[in-house]
Parts: C-alpha cells; sequence; structure tokens
C-alpha cells in the first residue's frame, strides 16, 4: 500500500503575504557580530530553528549534520582564543592599509551571544556509496552547509541573529570540542537575540564590498553568454534597484 504521505502536494504558488514573508526572511537576513543580547533562547524556539535545519535537503537523503550546542563559558572561551588566534593572522594576509580596516572589524560575537552551534558533517554516515555523491564527493559538506542557511533563514523569521565564525583552524577546533574521526566542522555560529537587524550587511556598510550587479553574473548556456533575453536583464536590473532602495516587498512581487 502506497504511504499517503509520499502523495504529491499540489504546486500552486503561495498567497502574496506567504511569498513577502519568505523573501523578507531573506533579504533581511544579517550577519550578526557585536549586537547579541544576553536573553536566553526558548527552548519551543530553538526546537523551530534546529528541526527547520534538519529539513534541509542532503545528497542521498545521508542527512550528515549534527548540531553541537554551546553553552559552558570555558569551552567557549577556548573557542575565543582559537578565533583570537587565527584573526591576528588573518590580519596579516592584507595589505597595510585593508590590515587596519580588518582590525577594526567586530568579526564574531562567540561570548556574547547565549548560544553558539557547531554545525558538522559526519562523511561516513551513509556508508562508503552514497547516491549522488559518487562523482562529487564534497556533495555530504554541500548538504551540510543547507542545514546551516535553513537555520539561518528560520532564526530570523524567529527574530533572532545568526553570526557565521570562519577565522578558525578547523583541525583546532574539531580537537576542542572532541570530534570524532570522520566528523569535520561546517560552521561554527553564535545565535540569539540581538539589539535589531542592519539594513545592510556590515561589510558593505563598513566600505569593505559592495552588492555585484546580478546582470553581470547570469549566462546563458555558456560561461561569458550574456544573451538576448532582454526582458529578463532589465526586470533583474529593476528588481535588485528595488531592493537596494526597499521597494522590492512593496512593488516587486507580481
Amino acid at each position: 500500500m502506497a504511504d499517503p504521505t509520499c502523495a504529491l502536494a499540489a504546486p500552486d504558488a503561495f498567497d502574496t503575504a506567504t511569498r513577502e514573508a519568505v523573501y523578507r526572511t531573506i533579504l533581511t537576513r544579517r550577519d550578526t557580530r557585536g549586537d547579541f543580547l544576553p536573553d536566553p533562547v526558548a527552548p519551543e524556539r530553538l526546537s523551530r530553528v534546529l528541526l527547520a535545519a534538519h529539513h534541509a535537503p542532503s545528497v542521498g537523503f545521508m542527512q550528515p549534520w549534527d548540531f553541537l550546542l554551546l553553552r559552558d563559558p570555558g569551552t567557549r572561551r577556548q573557542v575565543h582564543d582559537l578565533f583570537a588566534k587565527a584573526n591576528a593572522e588573518a590580519a596579516l594576509m592584507f595589505e597595510a592599509e585593508r590590515r587596519e580596516t580588518y582590525r577594526g572589524l567586530k568579526l564574531e560575537g562567540i561570548l556574547e551571544a547565549p548560544l553558539n552551534i557547531c554545525v558538522t558533517c559526519d562523511r561516513g554516515r551513509a556508508g562508503p556509496v552514497v547516491i549522488g555523491r559518487t562523482h562529487i564527493p564534497m556533495m555530504d559538506l554541500f548538504s551540510s552547509v543547507c542545514a546551516v542557511q535553513n537555520l539561518w533563514l528560520a532564526a530570523r523569521a524567529e527574530g533572532l541573529g545568526v553570526g557565521w565564525v570562519s577565522i578558525l583552524d578547523n583541525a583546532a577546533l574539531a580537537a576542542a570540542l572532541g570530534l570524532p574521526k570522520g566528523v569535520v566542522p561546517v560552521a561554527y555560529l553564535c545565535l540569539g537575540h540581538v539589539r535589531g537587524f542592519h539594513r545592510r550587511p556590515e561589510l558593505e556598510a563598513a566600505g569593505w564590498r559592495r552588492r555585484l550587479p546580478i546582470i553581470d553574473h547570469v549566462h546563458h548556456d555558456r560561461w561569458g553568454n550574456a544573451g538576448a533575453d532582454m526582458h529578463l536583464a532589465e526586470r533583474l536590473d529593476t528588481d535588485q534597484a528595488a531592493i537596494e532602495t526597499g521597494r522590492f516587498l512593496v512593488e516587486r512581487l507580481d
């Protein structure tokens, strides 16, 4: 007998209000660093966020992720020490003027956030041969990143901030957290309530990088072919401009 839960759902698009909520979540998601509040995250909110992450797509349905919740101050101080060492090393990789700007950036909230989460990938979870990973071995890592994105968007919908701390020595982090062989850190996240969300990404506001024009990065059939779809090019240009000026959710969901 067929499983009724596997029946196809109707392909109808969501109503406008629901679509607006989805796009608002995506467009207002930010990498949070120094704006965390000390208030703990309620279990019901954390449960929803973790389940959203657990429902990410994964190659071969291997679900390679685990979520290590870190509240202990001592462990987090140890991770912060790892960050400080890696951050000092990273600063030296930039040229002089850029180096000083880099040193002035707030790049983590390890000690400020009430909760840290390390998302890991168990590279052997589904055995040596996994559907969809036979020719691209990194697909399990990519799957874990999908879980990170789901977590991040769900957190934003819950009014919670997330900051990804990527300036870490992964091997040292794995040792500090006691990860078993074959399990690798994918993302070290800081999560919690925040004072607010920045209107623009902090690195963009600081002049470090700007949002690239999407029309320069859409190719048709072959790399470098801008194509002749002028209607799409015009729409992409006007939609991106609407996002930049805050008009997208009001005017462009048609």
